[in-house]
């Protein structure tokens, strides 16, 4: 019911204003006092999954956008992460909610909606299921062609309401942050609430392989060959990866060019509610 519920309304565009925007292989975690943020989502999930988890008495609320990576390994995170900010409060529980994936033909979502119950299942800690809108529960189907319903979610984090939603600014450091999981970052944790600071690296890697060939190849080759379900991306992929992809052919060693100091490039935000990135200098 609630995922019928869901897949009724109709995607809200979400501006940047007071938004945390959450990449794949990252997640935030906030709380109701937050000045700064006050809406944190992700979108672009074909085979993945968005995941928010909250627990009703502090508030705390992270939202992650998992891949099937190290699922285990993410959802010990998150849950660690929010209660850390719950641990003072005696009363409420913990509840998450999971949105994304379909019935895609290498049964990728299927595969990570399992991992993803059984990770929540093996924790010490009662966690409530409230949303269930994965796989086939988000599946629409195209003259024999599956499509996920939902791409993309955003959770208030003021009022818990969640809602699908598309982000015209996913930024700042879009490219870098691309880059960070495309050499095959693990999870990261992006946000310090109690600065209300946004941290994004210090990342390394290495010299990306065959990047030239990649930035030779025309969009069907780079659509079939570097996504898990390249009948249903949205049109932006392709452009998407050619730009990650440009990145990682200026910055083949980001330890010189991007991270020379070690340190972190920090955002804050301004009057505006936008991002803004302060020297590391006045930390």
């Amino acid at each position: 019911e609630k995922a019928k519920l869901l897949r009724s309304q109709p995607a809200q565009t979400v501006e940047p204003k007071g938004l945390l925007y959450v990449q794949q292989r990252e997640f935030a975690v906030t709380t109701p006092k937050d000045g700064s943020v006050s809406i944190l989502g992700s979108d672009d999930a074909t085979t993945c999954h968005i995941v928010v988890l909250r627990h009703t008495g502090s508030g705390a609320t992270c939202l992650t956008h998992c891949d099937g990576s190290d699922t285990e390994a993410e959802v010990s995170l998150i849950m660690s992460s929010v209660k850390s900010f719950s641990n003072s409060t005696g009363c409420g529980r913990l509840e998450v909610h999971l949105v994304g994936g379909f019935n895609d033909d290498r049964q990728l979502s299927q595969k990570l909606t399992n991992q993803l119950l059984r990770a929540f299942d093996l924790q010490p800690e009662d966690v409530h299921l409230v949303t269930f809108c994965v796989t086939e529960l988000n599946d629409r189907e195209e003259q024999d062609i599956h499509f996920p319903i939902i791409y993309g979610v955003a959770v208030n984090v003021k009022t818990a309401e969640i809602f699908p939603a598309t982000f015209p600014e996913k930024g700042p450091d879009e490219d870098l942050r691309s880059a960070h999981v495309l050499t095959g970052a693990p999870l990261t944790n992006i946000y310090d609430a109690n600065t209300e600071q946004l941290r994004i690296g210090p990342y390394f890697w290495g010299p990306f392989p065959h990047v030239d060939f990649w930035l030779e190849q025309d969009d069907a080759q780079i659509l079939q060959n570097l996504s898990t379900s390249p009948l249903a991306e949205p049109p932006h992929f392709v452009s998407h990866i050619r730009s990650t992809l440009t990145f990682l052919k200026e910055h083949p060693f980001p330890s010189r060019s991007l991270f020379p100091d070690r340190k972190p490039r920090i955002y804050k935000k301004n009057e505006e509610g936008l991002w803004e990135q302060v020297c590391s200098d006045k930390i």
